[in-house]
């Protein structure tokens, strides 16, 4: 389970904007996409892994997976939506 205390202090790696919680519908998109085969990362790489939280920027331009816990804030890790 994510700290949610930590999202006073990370940041977008590639905007420095804030982060916040990716939200329901979002995740529930995201894992259709996993499901069909389609989603892909920034790195261009196939994205295989369902998501059970992941942080989103402000503005719901990037996503970025939160793996056992740990944001994983690498900018070619985001998805971009």
């Amino acid at each position: 389970m994510f700290d949610t205390n930590l999202l006073n202090i990370l940041c977008c790696p590639e905007t420095r904007g804030k982060l916040k919680l990716a939200s329901d519908e979002c995740l529930a998109a995201l894992n259709q996409s996993i499901s069909a085969g389609t989603l892909k990362n920034v790195a261009g790489e196939k994205v295989t892994e369902p998501l059970t939280e992941a942080l989103s920027t402000e503005d719901n331009s990037r996503v970025y997976p939160v793996r056992e816990g740990i944001p994983v804030l690498l900018a070619d890790e985001a998805i971009l939506l």
